[in-house]
């Protein structure tokens, strides 16, 4: 796996997938290992995907993780690739990088491409009846009952024992075996004690991102699930909104990964982004 060292002394180790034009793939978790981005559906067969490994840390909370450090370390790899521009793709927590890296060097992003994105680098609240709005959407489903149940709890703060599990079917559009597995794995290589760093203390300064973005005349793309409860529409086009001019993309039938559940049109909506 290829290797450099930042400025920061930090060790940077990422891979490389496909054929095409290089996208910096960040993942989410935050600070999950890439594997479980897979191929992103197919667009390796479109892109090159070049896959960041979470850094390695002295200890959690040595500020390796925060998210304004991780997008310095975004900057280091463009030298590293010898490429003029980024084209990213942020997913979930990993958007907050990408946010905060377009917002620190804005004349060095091509394209933007943002899936599922979180958005607390720019300061959008998301409402717990917002989400309820989304999640009784799937009122029909065997599993609701339960679910629903558990995010209740949840947002009242009083969660039980598996209740967070209890919740998986609601970021996936088709909740089967196969999205079980998928999650499952996802989640076991989840660090609680690098991603609680990831917010740490200076982590976010929502004015001053969403200053820069309101003039970055770049071609972004926001990918959204509308299955995806975390996530509500309103939130995506209020995002999307920050920008001079950037795209939405709404899969019907996703949820928070939506090139798991609708990988062709995920696709689809990818390469256009693309080719903005």
């Amino acid at each position: 796996m290829p290797s450099f060292t930042t400025p920061r002394n930090t060790r940077f180790r990422y891979a490389r997938t496909g054929a095409g034009g290089p996208l910096v793939c960040v993942p989410g978790g935050p600070l999950l290992p890439p594997a479980y981005l897979g191929t992103l559906g197919g667009l390796d067969r479109y892109a090159e995907l070049v896959l960041p490994e979470p850094p390695e840390a002295e200890t959690p909370d040595d500020g390796t993780y925060r998210c304004d450090r991780l997008a310095a370390d975004l900057e280091a790899l463009r030298r590293h690739l010898g490429l003029e521009r980024l084209d990213l793709l942020g997913h979930s927590a990993g958007a907050n990088t990408v946010l905060r890296y377009a917002e620190r060097y804005p004349g060095s992003v091509g394209r933007l491409l943002l899936v599922a994105p979180s958005t607390r680098a720019v300061g959008i609240a998301i409402t717990d009846e917002a989400r309820s709005a989304v999640a009784r959407s799937r009122a029909g489903e065997p599993w609701y009952p339960a679910a629903a149940a558990a995010l209740a709890r949840i947002q009242a703060g009083t969660a039980a024992d598996g209740d967070w599990a209890a919740i998986a079917p609601f970021s996936f559009g088709r909740w089967d075996g196969n999205a079980a597995a998928y999650n499952e794995a996802m989640e076991a290589s989840i660090d609680p004690a690098a991603a609680a760093a990831f917010g740490a203390a200076g982590a976010f300064d929502p004015p001053a991102t969403r200053a820069v973005l309101a003039a970055l005349d770049v071609p972004v793309t926001v990918i959204a699930g509308a299955a995806d409860v975390g996530l509500p529409l309103g939130a995506m086009e209020e995002l999307a909104g920050l920008f001079p001019s950037a795209g939405l993309a709404v899969l019907e039938n996703a949820g928070h990964f939506p090139w798991v559940d609708e990988p062709a049109a995920f696709v689809a909506a990818a390469r256009r982004a693309l080719a903005r």
